[in-house]
Formats: structure tokens, C-alpha cells, sequence
């Protein structure tokens, strides 16, 4: 039966990915602490999948809430058009250090879609303030860059998307580049690279698509090729930034650099909502003109909030520091040797890992798709066990944050082989 809180909420909320009539009951979560969440029963979860992948720090870090708490006992908001504040100005300077040395402005947004909607108009007006028309787009078959509709346009097109298809804007899918497709691809954007205002693309991984992943030497002779073509590229590391490929960025696999780079999720350490948009001198100086017309007219309410840059600042100067430097590399490391393991388990296949991504599939006689029953169970039964994971279908994955132990992971790991076994009984 369920709870008071699940009653009350099951009353007023409608939540997101979510089939209301035949859902189970929210669980109600009443604090949380490092890696663990407590539902208000008293039972403690390990969040495996870091909220959404946004969680970097763990859950209720000090140090991110009390600079928070100081910012806010300052300065909550001003709107950012004609003003601006310290924790906006030191945000950017700091991030701007970390990214390839060409991205030198930061635009700021409130989430991971806005950021991308942001690097479209960007590419589109670039090219409109110079006298250009290039408005078609270029993107991977299976991306997903957010739900707002420049960014479900420019997302694999899916049941997800179906009922808004006709109202979707017109988007070139290619397959995502390989040692065999690369040429192949190359030959198709000639065709129409003169009508292309960029390349939008998810470096390395591919999250909701199911953690697909492709090699950093392909997408590096990709990116090369559009520019060459003079296609902006948009990198979108909402996902893959802040350590979760083992690396800072996505970017730092690379031997290309983008022209424009999106970013969320992990920015705040997963305390509070915000997005960043950063692009080239060249991209920036299109838009300087003595005609008003040529501005970027793009903006949010919350635009560059300073709780939010106060937040972001706390949760970089952690990422930063040689502790959690440190347990990238050992997350890095486990999952890695865990993957040795989970090969040789006739329920796994397509096992893959990228830093501190960890993917597989369960094989299942209904295929792999994020729509496949399997999910639930799953979902389910690692809730019983204490554990959050949050299946793509019948795709599990790891994404925890960077302050969970080793003992911690060794108990995740146990429980996955154990469930392995379970659903290798029940076949």
C-alpha cells in the first residue's frame, strides 16, 4: 500500500519518462548523504547512476552547500543583461582554463537542452550575419541532446519523438564514424556540406542511445573533414564532461577541437540547474556589429544565477583536486577489471567502458531496446537489494559518483553477478 507522501504526490506530480497509470508509487527520498540516498522508511540506497548522471560529489557534499549557503547570504539573482557578478566572471575564467585553448566565450543557459538549443542558434545566426544561408544540420543516427524541440530535432528520431515528427526541423543523421564507414561518410556530407551550418555530436559515447561508444582517432578525421567543409562543430558534453570519461572532458581524447561545446549535468556537481554554452573567438566575432539585428537574441530568466556559478565553482575546485583525480582513476580501474568478469557471463554481451562508464547488455529473447521488459524487473530488483541503477531497457550501466569506495563498488559488482544468475535461472 502506499505511503502518505507516495499518496500526496501520486495526487499532484507527473514525472518525467513516466507512464502514470501503471507506474509503482514514487519513493519518497528524505535526505541524502555521499554515495547513499534514505528513503523515508529508513532504507539507504547506493545511487549507482549518480541522479541522472549529474551527481559528481555525492549527494549533500559540505563543501558545495556552504558555498552556496555564503552566496546566497549575498547575492540569489540579478538578471544578467546589463549586470553581471564575481561567481559568473570567476566561473568562466576557470572553466575557459580546462577546454581546448580556442573556446573563449561562455554563454550561460539553465540545462543540458537550452545549452544545445543555444549552440544551434549560435550556428545557424553565424552563418545569417555574414550573409549565409546554411540551415541544415548534421548529427548522429541514435543521438539524443535534450527535449526541447531544437534538441529533439536534432535527436535520433524515435517513438520518443514521433508525435511531434512533422514540427521537427530537417536533420542529417549519419552512422557514427569507424575504421570502415569513415570514407563513406566523408563522400555523403560533400555532397552538401555547403548547406550545412554545423556538425552536432556526442563525443565518444553515446548516453541514452544505450552508452553506444566510438573511437576518439574516427571522430578526430571527422571533425577535421567538416572543418575543411567549414561545418561548425558543436560538442555536447553535457554528459561526458567533468571526469566521466577518465579524462576532464571528451574534448581531452581528441586530436580536433570544437567550435562550440555544451555543458550541464556534473557543472554543479549535480546541487543545482544550470547550462554553458562556449564557442570560438570566430564564432563570437559574427556576432559583433554595429547592427542590433546581429545579436544573439537568446536569454533565460536564471541566466547565470550565482547560486548556481557559486555551486559550479565548489564542485570544480573538487573535481580538481588530486583526491578525486585519484578516484577516477581507481573507479577507472575497477570497472575495468570488473569487465573481465562480466564477459565471461553467458547473460552479458557488448560489454563496453569509458572511464568511469561502465555498459552492458543483457541478453534477452526481445532484443535490445529501451523498451524491453526486462528493464523493470531489473530496476526492481536492484531497488530490493539497495542499490539504484536505472536500466536502459535491457542495457545496464554504471555511472557513480567519484566519492564512492572501492568496498562500495565490490558490493555493486557482487549484486550484479548475483542478479545475473537470477535472471540465467529464470530463462
Amino acid at each position: 500500500m502506499p505511503n502518505e507522501l507516495q499518496k500526496r504526490d501520486r495526487a499532484v506530480n507527473w514525472h518525467p519518462y513516466t507512464q502514470m497509470k501503471t507506474a509503482d508509487d514514487a519513493i519518497p527520498i528524505v535526505k541524502g548523504k555521499g554515495v547513499y540516498l534514505f528513503d523515508n522508511e529508513g532504507k539507504k540506497y547506493i545511487d549507482a547512476v549518480s541522479s541522472w548522471w549529474v551527481t559528481l560529489h555525492g549527494h549533500a557534499n559540505e563543501h558545495i552547500a556552504e558555498r552556496v549557503y555564503s552566496q546566497l547570504n549575498t547575492l540569489e539573482q540579478v538578471i544578467f543583461a546589463g549586470f553581471t557578478h564575481e561567481p559568473a566572471i570567476q566561473l568562466s575564467e576557470n572553466l575557459l582554463k580546462l577546454l581546448p585553448d580556442n573556446q573563449e566565450k561562455v554563454f550561460y543557459s539553465d540545462n543540458g537542452s537550452t545549452a544545445v538549443e543555444v549552440a544551434l542558434k549560435m550556428s545557424i545566426q553565424h552563418a545569417y550575419n555574414q550573409g549565409k544561408s546554411k540551415t541544415k544540420i548534421l548529427a548522429f543516427k541514435d543521438a539524443y541532446h535534450g527535449d526541447t524541440f531544437g534538441a529533439m530535432s536534432v535527436s535520433g528520431r524515435s517513438i520518443w519523438t514521433q508525435p511531434f515528427g512533422e514540427m521537427l526541423f530537417e536533420v542529417i543523421f549519419i552512422d557514427t564514424p569507424n575504421s570502415e564507414n569513415l570514407e563513406e561518410l566523408k563522400i555523403r556530407i560533400e555532397d552538401f556540406a555547403d548547406d550545412v551550418a554545423c556538425f552536432i555530436y556526442e563525443p565518444l559515447i553515446q548516453g541514452a542511445a544505450g552508452m553506444l561508444v566510438h573511437h576518439a582517432e574516427d571522430l578526430s578525421k571527422l571533425m577535421k573533414f567538416c572543418r575543411e567543409k567549414e561545418i561548425i562543430l558543436v560538442q555536447d558534453e553535457v554528459f561526458t564532461g567533468f571526469g566521466r570519461t577518465g579524462k576532464l572532458f571528451a574534448a581531452n581524447h581528441l586530436s580536433e577541437q570544437p567550435d562550440i561545446m555544451c555543458f550541464s549535468k556534473g557543472l554543479t556537481g549535480g546541487t543545482m540547474p544550470m547550462g554553458i554554452t562556449t564557442c570560438s573567438e570566430v564564432i563570437f566575432n559574427a556576432f559583433l556589429s554595429d547592427d542590433k539585428y546581429k545579436t544573439l537574441f537568446h536569454g533565460h530568466s536564471f541566466t547565470a544565477n550565482p547560486l548556481a556559478c557559486a555551486a559550479a565553482l565548489a564542485s570544480m575546485e573538487l573535481l580538481l583536486q588530486q583526491d578525486t583525480q585519484l578516484a577516477i582513476e581507481r573507479i577507472s580501474q575497477q570497472h575495468t577489471d570488473f569487465t573481465k568478469i562480466l564477459q565471461q557471463h553467458e547473460k552479458v554481451e557488448n560489454v563496453r567502458q569509458m572511464g568511469t562508464i561502465l555498459a552492458w547488455e543483457l541478453k534477452t529473447d526481445q532484443g535490445t531496446s529501451y523498451f524491453n521488459e526486462t528493464g523493470k524487473k531489473i530496476y526492481n530488483e536492484f531497488l530490493s537489494r539497495g542499490i539504484i541503477m536505472r536500466p536502459l531497457g535491457n542495457v545496464m550501466y554504471l555511472v557513480p559518483p567519484y566519492c564512492i569506495t572501492s568496498e562500495e563498488l565490490d558490493f555493486i559488482y557482487e549484486n550484479i553477478i548475483d542478479v545475473l544468475n537470477l535472471f540465467l535461472k529464470m530463462k
